[in-house]
């Protein structure tokens, strides 16, 4: 008797265990000590750690839950807000150097000695110096849509900057700031995209969106291209495998600028997705997914 009510028991509740299983959508948001500043994360999934750094403006609502998820399907999924910046308290200093070690202090408070490294955009400029600068806790680095440190023959396009610093971007600026809106596809992509991330309550009343929040990534951007650092000689002889992955059309940081040194990247991929913008992770959440995943498991 005592059997039988057990195994009803394990098929009764197992389907209802697997229904709460936490998504991007739906897990909380936690947060950590670092320097004395609390700092706001959330994760998914369950396996080997991959910690994300976002875009410019962009918080722990802005990643695309159905790219969040489709990473989760293999690996636990770390979505950190920089200081100062969505649910983080403190300030945003306008260094990145600083803020990578910060991100250093955070995994490390988070238990992480290792992890994979996926950057977008401001992120993705900010995952270079993270890997340059601490090389021993990257295992590999995904860098989306964004451009190497030090001077680019390959400007951003004026109209698309103008959008970028909008104080609320609506679903017509996200088609041209992060799709191709040359193509039906993606127009159809954006906006479901769109619909995926705004499920969540209370969006917009994280996003940075006043020019003085917008200066202190601005001010973080000119340092990482003016690279005193030596950031981009030092990709060519770090040792870390880096997948770079852009859209074809992307005019905030155009692929092209990757041309002339990807050759001198010891371990470094370029991948380029077609029809694609500046996000093409969210128009291609599963497929971009899958492409990590490869990325990642595969012998180099």
């Amino acid at each position: 008797m005592r059997y039988a009510l057990a195994l009803f028991m394990v098929l009764v509740w197992s389907p209802f265990q697997v229904l709460a299983k936490d998504s991007a959508a739906t897990t909380s948001t936690k947060s950590v000590e670092v320097d004395g500043v609390k700092l706001a994360y959330r994760e998914v999934g369950s396996g080997e750690p991959i910690v994300l750094f976002n875009r410019l403006r962009g918080t722990l609502d802005t990643w695309d839950p159905a790219f969040v998820d489709a990473l989760a399907e293999e690996y636990r999924v770390i979505m950190v807000d920089y200081s100062g910046v969505g649910y983080s308290e403190g300030k945003l200093t306008p260094d990145m150097v600083v803020i990578a070690d910060t991100m250093a202090a955070f995994a490390k408070a988070i238990d992480l000695e290792t992890f994979d490294l996926v950057g977008w955009s401001w992120g993705g400029a900010l995952a270079q110096v993270f890997l340059i600068k601490h090389p021993a806790m990257v295992k590999r680095a995904v860098l989306i849509g964004t451009n190497p440190p030090g001077e680019n023959e390959h400007p951003m396009r004026k109209d698309w900057f103008e959008r970028a610093i909008k104080p609320v971007n609506d679903l017509n600026d996200e088609e041209i700031l992060f799709f191709e809106p040359a193509y039906k596809e993606s127009l159809v992509a954006a906006a479901a995209s769109h619909e995926r991330i705004y499920a969540r309550q209370g969006v917009t009343d994280h996003i940075p969106s006043t020019m003085d929040a917008f200066n202190v990534f601005f001010a973080a951007a000119q340092k990482y291209h003016e690279d005193k650092e030596g950031i981009r000689q030092a990709l060519m002889t770090s040792d870390v495998p880096m997948l770079i992955f852009c859209g074809d059309n992307d005019p905030g940081t155009p692929a092209d600028n990757w041309f002339p040194l990807i050759r001198t990247i010891p371990r470094g991929q370029l991948l380029i997705m077609p029809r694609a913008g500046h996000g093409p992770q969210h128009q291609f959440p599963q497929l971009s997914a899958d492409y990590i995943h490869v990325f990642l498991k595969g012998a180099l």
